[in-house]
């Protein structure tokens, strides 16, 4: 019998390798410890693009150092939750909280200000100034669900920000995608979606989608290199065929579509 590779027999799309700039998978990590962080990358490491430690939990990790240190082993940069930069910008210790990061040798930073209240012309301050030495995510879109934004101020936000040097800017959708581009229900506010990346190319986006509804419509909507964020470890293989159209929810619309002739 002739060994067989396992490779390529079946025509998905294709996808570039680490490290990506289009479809990119933000993956939550709520505490995973050091085992579990071994056990996601022996399984899914390629599809891992970036990882946040959600909200604080990077303050009261014991073995943070480590932890880092595992995921740069695997070429994976590490971000802290916006809620950390929030506490941080809440106390006035911004000096502490960079010296931090560079005690910790983070390359990425995240700014946003979802639950405390930042004047519009300093979170742009803020970005411009994490942006010398850091790369920038910000996020865009209030915590509580019963905030809503018009469309238009979305956009105008994402585009500031993104002027003053952020990376990527994250569409806030919560933990359980309850809130933001969300309504508390967790449907999808599709029409805000489509204001948003009418103005805005989808790729300089991060769209919160924790659910496996949301992240098959964003597939469906704008195919495998959409980025998505706040994915949960053991959901990084089941996006990945998504993104593929290896799952019912995207196979006719990824895989089995009719080729461009």
């Amino acid at each position: 019998m002739h060994a067989f590779d396992g490779d390529g027999f079946l025509d998905v799309p294709r996808r570039a390798g680490k490290p990506r700039t289009l479809g990119l998978t933000h993956v939550l990590d709520k505490g995973l410890n050091l085992r579990e962080i071994e056990g996601l990358f022996d399984t899914a490491g390629e599809y891992v693009d970036i990882v946040k430690f959600g909200w604080g939990t990077s303050y009261v990790t014991n073995n943070l150092e480590k932890k880092i240190a595992l995921y740069r082993s695997f070429g994976t940069p590490v971000v802290c939750g916006g809620t950390l930069f929030e506490a941080v910008y809440g106390q006035g210790k911004l000096d502490e909280f960079r010296r931090w990061l560079e005690h910790y040798r983070f390359s990425h930073v995240e700014i946003s200000d979802g639950t405390v209240d930042m004047p519009r012309e300093r979170k742009l301050e803020l970005i411009a100034e994490f942006a010398r030495d850091f790369t920038v995510l910000s996020e865009v879109g209030s915590k509580d669900a019963d905030v809503v934004f018009a469309p238009y101020q979305w956009v105008e936000w994402i585009q500031e920000e993104l002027a003053a040097g952020a990376w990527k800017v994250i569409t806030e959708g919560r933990e359980g995608g309850t809130a933001g581009i969300y309504r508390p229900t967790g449907e999808m506010r599709t029409g805000l979606v489509d204001e948003i990346v009418h103005s805005i190319d989808f790729h300089r986006l991060i769209f919160e989608a924790p659910t496996k509804a949301s992240q098959a419509w964003f597939v469906k909507q704008f195919g495998p290199e959409v980025n998505l964020g706040n994915i949960p470890p053991d959901e990084v293989i089941a996006l990945e065929t998504l993104r593929l159209g290896l799952r019912g929810d995207t196979l006719r619309e990824i895989l089995l579509a009719p080729k461009p002739s």
